[in-house]
C-alpha cells in the first residue's frame, strides 16, 4: 500500500469518527434536554469538535440528528442493475443493490434507535427526514425504470414509470421491516445481513399471497 492511499484512508476513517462523535452528541443532548434547550456549542463542545468543524459536516443541530441521507453507491454497482446483472428481477436486484449498498453504513442499532425516537417526538424532524427519503424513493425509482426499460422494453414509458415506483415502494417497506427488526434485535446480525434476510422471505410473501 502507498503512502498517499494509506494517508487517504486514514483521513476517511477520522473524517467518518468525526462525523460519528458529532451525530452521537447532537442526539444524547437532545434525548438529555430536549430539541429546543440544545445548541451548537453544547453539541461541538460534547463531540469535543470546535463549532467551525461542526459547520464542515453539518449545516444545523437538526441535520445532525437526521444523520446522512440515503444515498445510492458509487462504485458501479447500479450500473450493473441497470444492465440486469444483479438479480433475476429487477425487485431481486434491487434487494442485492440496496443490501450491498447497505454494508456501508456506519450506524449502529443503539444510535438508529434514538434517532427514531427523536422523530416521532418531533414532527419537524420527521418531516424533514421524510423530505429526504422521497428524494431517495425518486431517484430510486428513476433506477428501477431503467433497468425496466432493459427488462422489458415493450413497456411504454407510463407503464414503465408506474411499475417502477411499485417496485421501488415494495422495496422501501422491506428496508423499513429491516430497520425495524436490526434495531429491536440484540444478535450480533449487520444492517446488511438484516436487509438480505428481509429481501430473501419476500419471494415467499408474495406467492403466498399469490396462492
Amino acid at each position: 500500500m502507498s503512502l498517499d492511499i494509506a494517508q487517504q484512508g486514514l483521513r476517511e476513517r477520522k473524517r467518518i469518527a468525526t462525523r460519528r462523535a458529532i451525530e452521537s452528541a447532537a442526539i444524547n443532548l437532545v434525548v438529555e434536554k430536549g430539541l429546543e434547550n440544545v445548541t451548537i456549542d453544547e453539541i461541538s463542545h460534547r463531540a469535543d469538535v470546535s463549532p467551525r468543524t461542526f459547520f464542515n459536516y453539518f449545516a444545523s443541530k437538526e441535520a445532525a440528528l437526521l444523520g446522512e441521507s440515503p444515498e445510492l453507491p458509487v462504485d458501479g454497482s447500479v450500473a450493473r442493475f441497470v444492465d440486469g446483472e444483479l438479480g433475476s428481477s429487477a425487485l431481486e436486484g434491487l434487494g442485492e443493490l440496496i443490501s450491498t449498498a447497505s454494508e456501508d453504513s456506519r450506524e449502529d442499532a443503539e444510535t438508529h434507535t434514538l434517532r427514531f425516537a427523536l422523530l416521532r417526538q418531533y414532527p419537524q424532524l420527521f418531516t424533514l427526514r421524510m423530505t429526504a427519503m422521497r428524494d431517495f424513493e425518486e431517484e430510486l425509482a428513476s433506477v428501477v425504470a431503467e433497468r425496466l426499460r432493459h427488462d422489458e422494453p415493450t413497456l411504454d414509458d407510463d407503464a414503465r414509470r408506474s411499475k417502477a415506483k411499485l417496485i421501488t415502494l415494495v422495496a422501501f417497506g422491506v428496508i423499513r421491516h429491516s430497520w425495524s427488526c436490526w434495531a429491536e434485535n440484540e444478535s450480533a446480525m449487520t444492517l446488511s445481513e438484516r436487509m438480505k434476510e428481509s429481501f430473501a422471505q419476500l419471494p415467499g410473501i408474495l406467492s403466498a399471497g399469490a396462492a
